[in-house]
């Protein structure tokens, strides 16, 4: 029969000289050529409805080839995707499947060429050897000829580009093609008009089903947590789950927990998802990837294992290879093709997890020290320069030199501060244990400083305190009094803001009697400052009022005019406390014009606040609506949410004493959502109560409101 059709298409003269040719008489073979489906498949419901979904709209009048591109790293799925979805719509297909896995990325790098999938698909197609024509062209023609008005699905599969794609797609709109890659294939998508569909890792859920399918719901049941480790071990990676799957049932009497310990060892972890089939471990498969890279890209993904953080940014990259960033940024465009790198947002690149790991394994030995003390410095030297434009009165510290080759951060003014702060908060953490871990004492305490100012004025204050329990350390390792008092104040001031007043006391007092020791006299007014919130949080007004009158009487012996007017406004605000708001008021104001005359918008804040306690205090509310009004518009201005949310406190109070009782309630709900924001749960919780005294229960509200802890910025100063 072969013959026969490639006889008569010769004798029409399609093979030479490409003039429309019939389909032939005779019934046509036809090939089922798809692998068996994959077993126990899990998840991908929207992108199976999504392939489902391009195909239906092939039935509009003008329709041309369906194209699928499914894209992702290895191991993501891409295969079992496609075959998944195949066998589910076989009846949309009587004509036929054809299939070919051009190994782009299999061991040997060789794929198989376009002209050798096209004579295995006109093979099946029933043209015999001596019929299929010497010229890529004319096979071509020939293949398009036979697919012609046949329903068929063509699934190309581990596609290494376009090139190789392009040959074997039908010309007839009633053909469906899905093809896999690790690449983009963006000519494919282009100039075909292929849709992109990328896959990326299954869901907690979809993970945890895909390994019940494997193993059974009451072994999973028995071991909640070994079998949540073994998750987040693998990431979501389907390849990596099946991998402990089948290592879990091989051995179905070993309890879960003794998989999931060995891989939750990160250096040992690819060696654990290997397979007895050396071609299909995690290791092997990623490798794939990795050997088809250029040299060049190569490197820098052996470099970007390094990075400790979940994402990382251009100017981050860009220090750790220390290379030009533009030819950093078409580096990593070549391996966010070739699905090793995902840009989730404009900048920023993330590695998924065992990607990472078989990374680092890439990255020679003595390329990891200074690569890894580049990225430091990046972090270090931007966080520092953030911290000057949120707060430059603060007294500053010397850092090193950095390194050569790290990208600096330009900064112009507070908002784009933020902004950076903000999109690089996830990475210091892990940034700050890098460098503890490699020794470097200086960095890790000096990390801790420069991220204090965002952490307040966003509220994390869980954070400040791990980043200054990790600079206390440093500090021990150093030999200077000075910073070892500074990390003991710092780590005081956070614990205070906590709610651990014992241990901030403890350390409080310890910054206190080394200041003191070494004679520095603003470093015990920063302490005093740092005591005197204390005692605010522990309701002692009469103590913490003390500590801001000696540290007042510090900052005159020895300080700058704005750090004498932060104690100043202290002062003010427990004068107030105590019913003394003649004096408090001429002490605030006092504040309010050395804040003005010096531009620093959060005292002027700070003291606008003040004076709307006083006010409200004696009943002119209006004055107070308007004083706290315009210290929340100064907070605002600066980012300092954390202020923003005590003052809110405070605004509500007044306006529910004015009568304004719906703006109350909405200005307190604002409130509790920012303090459930920061995790400030005592907060939190106080105000619930205060809402529902004010608006569910039988009180009106208006009784004077507790400090919640803005107005006199105590941890403001060094």
């Amino acid at each position: 029969m072969a013959g026969t059709v490639a006889g008569a298409l010769i004798q029409t003269g399609t093979l030479t000289g490409g003039v429309h040719v019939h389909p032939p008489s005779d019934s046509p073979l036809v090939p089922r050529q798809l692998p068996a489906p994959p077993r126990m498949f899990t998840g991908r419901a929207n992108e199976l409805t999504a392939l489902t979904a391009e195909l239906d709209a092939n039935n509009e009048p003008g329709a041309t080839v369906v194209i699928s591109a499914i894209g992702g790293t290895g191991g993501i799925g891409k295969t079992w995707l496609a075959l998944h979805w195949a066998h589910q719509h076989l009846d949309r297909f009587p004509d036929g499947q054809l299939y070919i896995d051009l190994r782009g990325f299999a061991p040997g790098g060789v794929p198989v060429s376009s002209a050798a999938a096209l004579r295995c698909f006109l093979d099946a197609l029933g043209v015999g050897p001596a019929a299929i024509p010497v010229q890529l062209d004319a096979q071509m023609g020939l293949y398009r000829s036979l697919v012609a008005g046949r329903h068929m699905l063509i699934l190309i599969d581990n596609a290494p580009d376009t090139e190789h794609i392009v040959p074997l797609l039908p010309g007839s709109p009633t053909c469906a093609v899905l093809v896999t890659s690790r690449r983009s294939l963006t000519g494919l998508i282009t100039t075909h008009g292929a849709q992109s569909l990328n896959l990326d890792v299954l869901t907690g859920g979809e993970a945890r089903e895909l390994l019940a399918r494997h193993l059974g719901e009451d072994r999973l049941a028995a071991e909640p947590v070994a079998v949540a480790d073994l998750v987040d071990c693998c990431a979501g990676l389907p390849l990596a789950l099946k991998l402990v799957a089948v290592r879990a049932a091989r051995h179905g009497d070993f309890p879960l927990r003794v998989l999931a310990e060995e891989l939750h060892d990160h250096a040992a972890r690819l060696d654990g998802l290997n397979s007895e089939d050396t071609n299909s471990g995690i290791r092997a498969v990623f490798s794939w990837s990795y050997d088809a890279l250029p040299a060049p890209a190569a490197a820098l993904y052996g470099l970007l294992g390094l990075a400790p953080a979940s994402d990382i940014s251009l100017p981050a990259v860009t220090s750790l290879a220390a290379m030009p960033a533009a030819d950093v940024a078409g580096l990593l465009r070549e391996l966010e093709d070739s699905h090793l790198v995902t840009q989730r947002a404009p900048g920023r690149y993330q590695m998924h997890d065992l990607i990472r790991l078989h990374a680092a394994e890439r990255c020679p030995a003595a390329a990891r020290a200074p690569a890894l003390r580049r990225l430091v410095d990046y972090y270090l030297h931007g966080a520092y320069a953030g911290d000057r434009m949120l707060y430059p009165h603060r007294q500053p510290i010397n850092l090193a030199p950095p390194s050569s080759g790290v990208c600096l951060t330009s900064l112009r003014d507070e908002a784009s501060a933020l902004r950076w702060f903000d999109a690089e908060r996830p990475c210091m953490p892990a940034i700050q244990r890098l460098a503890a871990d490699q020794g470097w004492h200086d960095v890790v305490w000096q990390l801790a400083w420069a991220l204090h100012t965002y952490y307040l004025r966003r509220g994390h204050l869980h954070e400040q305190v791990s980043a200054w329990r990790l600079g206390l350390r440093a500090a021990a390792e150093i030999d200077d009094t000075a910073v070892l008092a500074l990390a003991h104040r710092r780590l005081g001031q956070a614990k205070a803001r906590i709610g651990e007043h014992d241990e901030a006391l403890r350390h409080l007092r310890d910054s206190l009697r080394l200041a003191e020791e070494a004679g520095d006299v603003p470093g015990q007014a920063h302490t005093h400052l740092a005591l005197m919130r204390s005692w605010e949080q522990m309701h002692d007004d009469c103590q913490a009022l003390a500590h801001a009158s000696q540290a007042l009487r510090l900052y005159e012996r020895d300080g700058t005019p704005v750090w004498q007017a932060e104690a100043l406004n202290a002062v003010a605000w427990f004068e107030a406390r105590l019913g003394n708001h003649s004096e408090a008021g001429a002490h605030c104001r006092e504040a309010m014009r050395v804040f003005d005359e010096h531009h620093y918008l959060e005292g002027t804040a700070n003291s606008s606040d003040t004076l709307g306690y006083i006010a409200y205090q004696a009943g002119r509310y209006a004055e107070a609506l308007h004083s706290y009004e315009h210290a929340i518009a100064l907070y605002r201005e600066i980012g300092h949410i954390y202020f923003e949310a005590d003052t809110l406190a405070h605004l509500g109070q007044a306006m529910l004493a004015a009568g304004r009782r719906a703006d109350a309630e909405r200005t307190w709900r604002r409130c509790l959502e920012l303090y459930q924001t920061q995790h400030r749960v005592s907060a939190a919780d106080l105000m619930r109560e205060r809402l529902t005294a004010a608006f569910t229960g039988s009180s009106n509200g208006a009784q004077p409101a507790a400090r919640c802890g803005a107005v006199s910025r105590p941890d403001g100063v060094s």
